[in-house]
Parts: structure tokens; C-alpha cells; sequence
């Protein structure tokens, strides 16, 4: 279930106006918000997205899937979703997610995409200007509550300037960005990830990685929170959701697929990480599958 604690859409008549616009035209929003994501929900895009989306998580944590790649994200994260292309999150079952939210166009946009479909790690800093980017959002959502008249406008799309500027420029503002993910893990999760039909151990991802199975589960915990066959069983779930959703196989054929040599057992896991059977999960009603697809069109 997602939940809109603070949500701004501007009228497409509006957004038209600022393209126009000398001062908004190369870069301006078209949506801005605060959404909270229930513990094992799916926030996803549905359709490809008609802007770019920046997604900052301040709280909760999940897997977000970018094109074919799954990636755990946590509180100090974001992402930033090109137009056109679409996503999934998924939020883990104890925690509740928070994101700020910011859907965004213009020509500079276009400049800015080698930038985007990554998710990076921010280190807030009592010595760095710009650390506070809830602030900022904060200054568009009191702005935006006066109005949508010409000048306000202006003063909110260059406000948000300055803001995505400490997100994608964020390794140029000193201390604020955490050194990127461990290739070692980054190794290990691409060849999970490519894995998802066979049945894993420990030591046969250790020697494909080329490490210790105790170092490698030390680097990977310490990255991800989770231990490789813990979070290779998370992938492998996500995975039967994609095949429940929009596939017609069988429950038993999922299973299969998926590297599973007992269907109970797959069903018993599906369970306990999702809360339903997988039959459930294909045959809930609409109300308790919502996802969210608020962006403009």
C-alpha cells in the first residue's frame, strides 16, 4: 500500500508554460511529494514514466529493480529513473519506506542521463552546505502551498535546480558521498542475479567471486544487511512475483524455474517473505496489490 503524506502535480497546462518559460524551460517539475511505502509493499511505475523521477529514501529499506538489474536500497539512498523507462520497489516486510520524490523535465535533463538509473549512497555532513536536502524539499512544498502564479513557479524550478545539483553532483561537494558499492558484492550479486534457476551454496559463490566463504559473507552483510543465500532467496522471490504477475505458469512451474525441487517448500518461502501463497499473491484484488502510478502522463 502506498501512502501520499505530502503531494504536489502540477496542471499539464501549467507544466506546458514552463517549457516555454525563458527561466524554467531547460529544467522544471512537473510532480513533487512524500510517499510512504507499507513493509512488504510494491511501489512500482506500471507504465513507462512520461518524466524523469528522483527518488530519495529516508527511511525503510527495500530492493528497487532498474531495468534487469535488482539493487538494495536503504535511509540515505536515492535514484533517479529516466523518462521513459519504468521500475519496481520493494519494501521489506518489518519497515515501512519513506521517499521524497521528484519528477522533473527539460533539455538539461536530456544532458544530465548519464547520471541516472544508479543508486547511491549520501553521507549527510554537519560541514557540508547542502546536506540538507529535506530542507529543500521542504522550501518547494511551502512555496508550492502559495500558489502556481508565474514568479513563485520560477523561484520553485530554480530552487529544485540547486536540489538535484546535490544529488547528481553529490561527489563534488566534498565528504557527502560514501565511496561506491564493493565490487567484490557487486560481482557476487550480478552472478546471483543471473542464477536464479539453479540452487546455490555458499562456497559456489565464494569460488566464483574468487574469495573466502567467511570474507565474502562479511563484505556482503556489511553492504547489504543480508547474507548471500539470504538475499539470493530474496532475488528468487522477486523473481516468482515477475512470473505471477505476468506470466501464466503455474505455481509448480515458478518453482522450477526458480531452482526450487520441492513446489511446498517454494510456496512456504513465497509466504514468509511476502506474506501470501503465491496463489494469493497472483489472485489478490486490486485493493491489497495498489501500486503507484501518480506521475503525470
Amino acid at each position: 500500500m502506498i501512502q501520499e503524506k505530502r503531494y504536489y502535480r502540477l496542471p499539464k497546462a501549467l507544466t506546458e508554460e514552463q517549457k516555454v518559460n525563458k527561466i524554467t524551460g531547460d529544467l522544471y517539475l512537473t510532480e513533487i511529494g512524500e510517499i510512504e511505502v507499507k513493509s512488504g509493499s510494491i511501489w512500482n511505475s506500471e507504465v513507462t514514466l512520461s518524466a524523469n523521477l528522483l527518488a530519495y529514501c529516508t527511511k525503510g529499506d527495500g530492493i528497487v529493480q532498474i531495468g534487469n538489474e535488482q539493487i538494495p536500497i536503504s535511509g540515505e539512498q536515492f535514484f533517479v529513473i529516466p523518462k521513459n523507462e519504468n521500475f519496481k520497489f520493494y519494501s521489506v516486510l518489518d519497515v515501512d519506506s519513506r521517499f521524497l520524490l521528484a519528477a522533473f523535465d527539460g533539455k538539461k535533463a536530456r544532458y544530465l542521463g548519464k547520471e541516472f538509473a544508479l543508486v547511491r549512497n549520501l553521507i549527510p555532513s554537519v560541514n557540508n552546505m547542502v546536506a540538507n536536502r529535506e530542507m529543500l524539499f521542504d522550501e518547494i512544498f511551502n512555496n508550492l502551498s502559495k500558489g502556481f502564479h508565474d514568479e513563485n513557479l520560477e523561484y520553485i524550478n530554480l530552487c529544485f535546480g540547486h536540489l538535484l545539483a546535490t544529488f547528481i553532483y553529490a561527489n563534488r561537494t566534498g565528504d557527502d558521498l560514501e565511496e561506491e558499492s564493493n565490487p567484490v558484492v557487486r560481482r557476487a550479486i550480478n552472478y546471483l542475479g543471473k542464477n536464479l534457476h539453479k540452487k546455490l551454496t555458499l562456497n559456489k559463490l565464494a569460488v566464483e567471486v574468487g574469495y573466502s566463504p567467511t570474507y565474502l559473507s562479511t563484505l556482503f552483510r556489511k553492504e547489504t544487511n543480508y547474507s548471500p543465500i539470504s538475499y539470493f532467496s530474496h532475488l528468487k522471490i522477486l523473481k516468482a512475483c515477475e512470473f505471477l504477475d505476468y506470466t501464466n505458469m503455474k505455481v509448480k512451474e515458478v518453482s522450477f524455474n526458480l531452482g526450487y525441487t520441492d513446489p511446498y517448500y517454494f510456496t512456504k518461502d513465497f509466504k514468509k517473505k511476502m506474506g501470501m501463497s503465491p496463489r494469493q499473491y497472483r489472485n489478490r484484488v486490486v485493493e491489497g496489490r495498489k501500486t503507484y502510478t501518480g506521475l503525470a502522463e
